[in-house]
């Protein structure tokens, strides 16, 4: 801690003399994550950053959230260019262990849930070119999301506009990538409609890594009264393609990193999804400044994946989840101080039915079901937090939340000697205290420390198998514990001149019982708990304006997670136990990571178009430190810390009443050549997933008023 302290402070102090994000937050930036109310990201009592619409414009041609998430700290998301598997992202250490898929972190949109009650979100639900802005928690707060927060993320669809306005996007670039990107905006007689429709596809840097993808995204807004807001929001997912390139093994992943790992092309491994949903959520106001709001969607996700495992195999899903939740928001006063408070009940339950067999080159196999079963999830939450502001530099911030989440699964295939009952239940009961107090020193500082709780189910598919006698079996693994952690944080926001902010973060988190690979053999993964663990790291944003036509900004932090206690494995191979030493890190995590940029623009604001035109262009520097691959500590090749440069160009001209922005990107301009992700404790050693190397994107946007 010390170490890691010192670097934090020094930072801190260098980034406050004024190199810091080239579009600077400003002090009444609002979010609303660390409170469940509106409030000045200034004064939120917790790590929380704020991804606004000129970012994620300027991040990239909007597939991915890694393209404008890298500027919050403590957010790791690691380049595997694998659109079957999505992005693997973690937060303080959170969700690295992931081989698919978003999990330990809560996903929003709209205030809708995109995890499911046991934790496993996709990120590809979030439509980025109809985003007006994403928020970024970290820390305790985080932990009265419920279960599976080692963070929260949430993205917010933009307001429909006043008048009739058409857009259209296009992008190309490397490796046959095509965006286009279609949005209609208009309010009629107080209905305000948003509706985008977009379509990605490409032929991928590696062999078998070809996607496609289509995405309709629409929000519609009305008030039939003076006190009630409603919105309506669907969303539509096809993924028609999505080839999976597997990961290659050091020797590969150095020599040849454009091959498909073993068997990939063989097998036609690949993935297939079609998810829909609807959701509407209502605010009313109650007076007195008091409000209630409520939320309620319905969804259906088809998935089915072509894998290597057992020469060739199909897994495949279907499945329906719903949710609801009511929350109340207040302000007022007890015996003179001023409170505000939220309290809620929030009910979410996935049901799915999940079936597998074997597959003869990509196709399936009659007659050959292996898998077939009814998995259920579902959670019961009760929450309050509140705020007093005893004085007028002293806050206190507190909450709890109850949560109970229930797992059941019910097997349809007959049991036999060596295939077992895979039917059962469990259930997991946390209550996740936070607390925290906040000193306002003066307008322009703020420091916080805050304390929390909080708990990590496993997923359902981290409970299909158990390793029995030294052989995997298909039985309901109810020995798999939650894991419990306490969260310890301290942090401040300050404002040293005008234009110009930094934020910085320190944190202790132990866990007990985390949740980690027991043995993984032909594509199935046991899971057991490790004893303890400990992350210990800092984080800095800072952001400046150095002059009218020059800006920076810096996102960085380092974080030590490791095993504090050691345990048994069996890694690779279920008959074969290794024992993982107290110190040894965990893996899929960079010990340190960071953002910069520093921009140049000639961008004016007119009073006709209220929008920058101009020039801008933009130097990123994108730096990742060491990383492990496995419980056993093997690193990744070819070096231990990367650094990378991308170069990015925008225009933006008024045309008539609209306007027309071209967009130009070079990533990885010193074209290195490194391991973008890894796969964590894979079985057969092919951890490694090399990112791209020098490439390039062009684009052209259009908003045009109808009249």
């Amino acid at each position: 801690m010390p170490q890691l302290l010192r670097s934090g402070l020094c930072l801190a102090a260098i980034t406050s003399l004024g190199f810091a994000p080239a579009y600077a937050q400003q002090l009444e930036e609002v979010v609303i994550s660390a409170s469940r109310a509106e409030m000045r990201s200034f004064d939120a009592p917790a790590a929380v950053q704020r991804i606004d619409r000129q970012a994620i414009e300027g991040g990239g041609p909007q597939i991915n959230l890694s393209e404008s998430l890298v500027r919050a700290p403590g957010l790791t998301i690691l380049e595997r260019q694998n659109y079957a598997q999505d992005l693997q992202i973690s937060i303080r250490g959170f969700g690295a262990r992931s081989a698919f898929g978003v999990r330990g972190i809560r996903l929003l949109i709209d205030g809708i849930p995109a995890t499911t009650p046991d934790g496993q979100g996709q990120s590809s639900s979030v439509s980025l070119t109809s985003t007006d802005r994403i928020e970024v928690l970290r820390g305790p707060l985080a932990q009265l999301y419920g279960n599976s927060s080692g963070g929260v993320i949430q993205a917010f669809t933009k307001d429909a506009s006043k008048v009739p306005t058409v857009g259209y996007q296009y992008y190309l670039g490397s490796y046959g990538m095509h965006r286009a990107d279609y949005q209609f905006s208009d309010t009629i007689d107080g209905y305000g409609l948003v509706a985008d429709y977009g379509t990605f596809s490409t032929s991928g840097y590696r062999a078998n890594s070809a996607a496609e993808r289509n995405q309709f995204n629409g929000k519609l807004s009305f008030e039939p009264n003076a006190q009630t807001k409603v919105n309506v929001v669907f969303n539509r997912f096809d993924m028609p393609l999505a080839q999976d390139p597997l990961g290659l093994n050091s020797d590969d992943s150095t020599k040849n990193p454009t091959k498909a790992g073993t068997d990939a092309t063989t097998y036609s491994v690949r993935k297939i999804v079609l998810q829909n949903q609807l959701g509407s959520s209502l605010k009313y106001d109650l007076g007195n400044d008091q409000s209630l709001s409520a939320r309620a969607y319905y969804g259906t996700r088809d998935n089915t994946q072509f894998q290597t495992a057992s020469s060739g195999s199909w897994v495949g899903l279907n499945r329906a989840y719903y949710g609801t939740g009511l929350q109340y928001n207040g302000r007022g006063q007890w015996q003179g101080t001023p409170l505000e408070w939220a309290a809620g009940y929030e009910l979410d339950k996935s049901s799915e039915r999940r079936k597998g067999g074997l597959s003869s080159s990509g196709e399936k196999k009659p007659n050959s079901l292996t898998r077939d079963e009814d998995n259920e999830a579902q959670n019961s939450d009760f929450f309050i937090q509140a705020t007093a502001h005893v004085s007028d530099q002293i806050s206190l911030v507190g909450g709890l939340r109850q949560s109970n989440v229930t797992f059941n699964s019910k097997d349809y295939i007959p049991a036999t000697n060596t295939d077992k009952d895979g039917s059962g239940t469990a259930n997991f009961i946390a209550t996740s205290p936070v607390l925290g107090v906040t000193w306002h020193a003066n307008d322009t500082l703020n420091i916080y420390a805050n304390y929390g709780q909080g708990f990590e189910s496993p997923t359902l598919a981290e409970m299909a198998y158990s390793v029995k006698n030294s052989v995997f079996v298909n039985t309901f693994n109810t020995d798999v514990k939650a894991a419990n952690s306490k969260h310890y944080e301290i942090g401040a926001k300050w404002v040293p001149a005008r234009n110009s902010r930094v934020d910085l973060a320190l944190y202790q988190i132990d866990t007990n019982d985390e949740i980690v690979v027991l043995s993984s053999s032909f594509g199935r993964n046991s899971f057991q708990n490790a004893p303890s663990t400990s992350r210990t790291g800092w984080e800095v944003a800072a952001t400046t304006q150095f002059s009218e036509h020059i800006a920076a900004s810096i996102s960085t932090s380092a974080i030590d997670a490791k095993y504090s206690q050691e345990f048994i494995s069996n890694i690779s191979n279920p008959a074969t136990k290794k024992t993982i030493p107290s110190g040894s890190k965990i893996p899929g995590i960079p010990d340190t990571s960071t953002f910069a940029e520093i921009a140049w623009t000639s961008e004016t604001v007119t009073p006709k178009t209220k929008t920058p035109l101009g020039t801008r262009v933009a130097l990123e520097w994108q730096q990742a430190g060491r990383i492990f691959v496995d419980d056993l500590n093997n690193k990744a090749p070819p070096t231990e810390v990367r650094n990378v440069f991308n170069l990015s160009l925008s225009q933006r001209w008024a045309w008539n009443q609209g306007l027309v922005t071209a967009y130009g990107r070079i990533n990885n301009l010193s074209d290195v050549r490194y391991i973008g992700s890894v796969i964590v404790n894979q079985a057969a050693s092919q951890f490694y997933e090399p990112a791209m190397p020098q490439n390039w994107m062009l684009g052209l946007s259009l908003s045009m008023p109808l009249r």
